[in-house]
């Protein structure tokens, strides 16, 4: 087998190239910059094969994975902004690459007779009610733009190719790029106190542990939809920060307050992000870690100039 990474310059591609590269799986990164632009932690994702791509040329595209031999993807790359994602100038383009491009992937995949792995996300289910999501879910109501494109993009795989994993995840944090944990350590270094919503519920999901699942997934053909974060009670965005400060040795303040209160948001976010993993463990997969201790091994490798110990100078630390 050899897999074909999109978006191997965010946090979850990087991560993917290294676990293939652990596997010992012939991979092939790739993303829009014409060269890695990831971070530079020394590890094999660092080194390994990429190709600057523009997936939205379709016929670029596909003479690429066919001249590389690619019979799966494992397509990490989407346009995540999500508050930018509502204007309108912005929507063609979200559109193209979350809605159009895996459709456009899985046609290829198609042809090749090959598999897709599709990452998705908590965004395309209404966010109400207090009921943890179903894989298999199909009602279907997303509340912003960004959502309705990564659920139309869901659908023009499932459309097309039989041989998918749509993985639904969300509260994504990693080493490569910003986030929601490296956020509040900035801000909890400069300020007495910080302002968190406490009504919007899930689990976190470190793209280390959700890495070395998909992987494992993509050498399977348990085809189907499914959901990974981390394990562990669901929690708010407030209760993950007293969390952080908690394990950081920080002692800022954390107040709690409703969406409508913090109020800073031009998307809607859904308060009901649970969602059920109990099909991972079904089909044989091993579920993710303890979101604290995913917490934990994160704030260990991070970089003590982004708020973390340092320990671990690499991603291959913890390979």
């Amino acid at each position: 087998m050899k897999v074909f990474v999109t978006g191997v310059n965010g946090q979850l591609g990087h991560d993917v190239m290294n676990s293939l590269y652990y596997a010992e799986i012939d991979a092939i990164g790739s993303d829009i910059k014409e060269s890695y632009s990831g971070v530079q932690d020394g590890s094999p994702a660092c080194t390994m094969p990429y190709i600057g791509l523009d997936l939205t040329d379709e016929e670029k595209t596909r003479k690429i994975i066919t001249e590389e031999g690619i019979n799966a993807i494992i397509h990490c790359a989407a346009w995540t902004a999500v508050d930018a994602a509502e204007e309108p100038e912005n929507q063609a383009i979200v559109e193209k690459i979350n809605g159009e491009v895996p459709g456009v992937l899985a046609r290829i995949m198609k042809e090749r007779d090959g598999k897709m792995l599709y990452l998705s996300t908590d965004y395309v289910f209404s966010g109400e009610g207090t009921e943890p999501w179903s894989p298999d879910e199909t009602n279907f109501s997303p509340i912003n733009f960004y959502g309705k494109t990564k659920l139309m993009g869901e659908e023009r795989i499932r459309e097309v190719l039989e041989k998918y994993f749509i993985v639904r995840i969300a509260w994504v944090f990693g080493l490569n790029g910003k986030n929601f944990i490296k956020t509040m350590l900035k801000v909890g270094k400069s300020h007495e106190e910080v302002r968190v919503v406490n009504d919007q519920i899930g689990n976190p999901t470190y793209t280390l542990d959700l890495a070395e699942l998909l992987v494992d997934m993509i050498c399977t053909e348990k085809y189907g939809n499914y959901h990974a974060t981390n394990e562990g009670d669901y929690i708010s965005w407030y209760d993950f920060t007293k969390e952080i400060y908690r394990q950081a040795g920080l002692k800022t303040k954390v107040i709690p307050v409703s969406t409508e209160e913090y109020g800073l948001s031009k998307a809607k976010r859904p308060k009901n992000s649970r969602l059920d993993k109990k099909k991972l463990r079904q089909q044989g997969f091993v579920p993710l870690p303890d979101w604290k201790n995913a917490l934990s091994r994160y704030l260990e490798a991070l970089p003590e100039e982004e708020g973390g110990k340092g320990f671990s100078p690499c991603r291959s630390c913890f390979g």
